[in-house]
């Protein structure tokens, strides 16, 4: 990457760092929180989440066709105002209705402002060059979590849950918003965009299918990493695994994704992106036989294998699309590409629930399906040669 480029990457991963942390990662420290204060299950908290995060799957494509067109600048700092908005009704909430309100709004944040939109931001500012911003950008926001829960945990623990909320609303005003505002502004489209050749018939329908297979891929791929991110801990207290085993194992999965992103930045960044998403979705069924081969004493081994699999993907669904299909309508591209992987993610957690529940450890071996499947799909894909 440039050094025009760095402020860049630095501004929009610190603000994606806050975005994930204040949003997605909150009911992990909050739901039970939340949950007795208002004498609802934690699952309705959950629940709650879900629901916001369909509502990001369906604005995807109308927030990417808004960026490939205008740039990404302003639609990410008024995701801020939207965070803050949803984060400070949460905070006032007395029942199950506002709860889900606030989660509706926060969706809507979401939506405008997570990966997907500074995917298509950055793919709007470079085109085919996106890929390393794209990469550092996930690299830094790879510390959402560790930077994020010690930062809930504390503010609950000493003020309370509701306040904790109004800390987050008030971080995204005071700091991501001049983050994002400190974006550059956006070129007229056709300077960002050159014309590209006009698509035979032919070359539509071969889109459309490779469209279809990168939808399945990333919704593959995103029912794992959401049903494992939630039962990790059970799931192998299930398969053996002693609670200090289990502990050890969810501490690794964070910097595995955070030295996989680095290897993609570094060496995998030679090859094509299919060559890496492969690889990441063979990693967790790898991380899975040896754990099914070593025993519990290997857990944490498996965690590291499903994290370094799941920080590479999480490139992927920006460089992968980037390069099999061009910048051209990128945002409204990923947009669509989202819409399954939100909703399989939606419904990870309970389905692999039910799984573990009648199943018991054969739960991972269900995950470890649906990764060789999304593996299989990338090998009907043909690699496209950038100009």
């Amino acid at each position: 990457m440039s050094q025009r480029q760095l402020p860049i990457i630095l501004a929009l991963g610190s603000s994606q760092t806050l975005a994930w942390a204040s949003t997605y990662y909150l009911p992990a420290i909050l739901a039970n929180p939340i949950a007795r204060d208002l004498g609802i299950s934690s699952t309705l908290v959950f629940g709650a989440l879900s629901v916001g995060l369909i509502i990001a799957g369906l604005l995807g494509p109308r927030v990417g066709h808004f960026i490939d067109t205008f740039g990404g600048r302003g639609l990410l700092a008024v995701s801020n105002v939207v965070f803050a908005a949803g984060l400070v009704l949460l905070s006032f909430a007395s029942g199950s209705v506002v709860l889900i309100a606030s989660w509706l709004i926060l969706g809507v944040g979401m939506g405008m402002g997570l990966y997907e939109a500074a995917f298509a931001t950055l793919t709007r500012m470079y085109g085919y060059a996106a890929r390393r911003p794209i990469t550092g950008i996930t690299l830094i926001a790879g510390f959402a979590s560790t930077i994020g829960w010690p930062i809930t945990t504390y503010l609950d623990a000493h003020f309370g849950w509701r306040i904790a909320c109004q800390v987050w609303a008030l971080i995204h005003i005071a700091f991501a918003l001049p983050l994002n505002l400190s974006l550059p502004r956006a070129k007229p489209f056709q300077a960002a965009l050159p014309d590209e050749v006009r698509p035979t018939e032919s070359a539509q329908q071969s889109e459309t299918v490779a469209m279809i297979l990168v939808a399945y891929v990333f919704a593959a791929t995103g029912f794992v990493s959401s049903g494992l991110s939630a039962l990790m801990p059970s799931l192998l207290l299930q398969f053996g695994a002693t609670p200090a085993a289990a502990l050890l194992a969810g501490t690794l999965i964070g910097p595995a994704q955070v030295a996989a992103r680095i290897i993609e930045a570094g060496w995998l960044s030679r090859y094509h992106p299919l060559a890496s998403t492969r690889l990441a979705t063979v990693m967790n069924p790898l991380g899975i036989a040896v754990l099914a081969a070593g025993g519990p004493v290997f857990a944490p081994a498996f965690a590291i294998f499903y994290g370094a699999g799941n920080g590479i993907l999480t490139i992927a669904r920006g460089t992968l699309p980037l390069a099999l299909f061009g910048p051209h309508g990128f945002g409204r591209r990923v947009g669509v590409l989202s819409l399954p992987a939100r909703a399989t993610g939606a419904v990870a957690p309970l389905a692999v629930g039910l799984f573990a529940e009648y199943l018991g450890a054969g739960a991972l071996w269900i995950t470890a399906l649906a990764s060789v499947s999304a593996f299989i799909a990338l090998f009907f894909l043909r690699a496209r040669q950038a100009p």
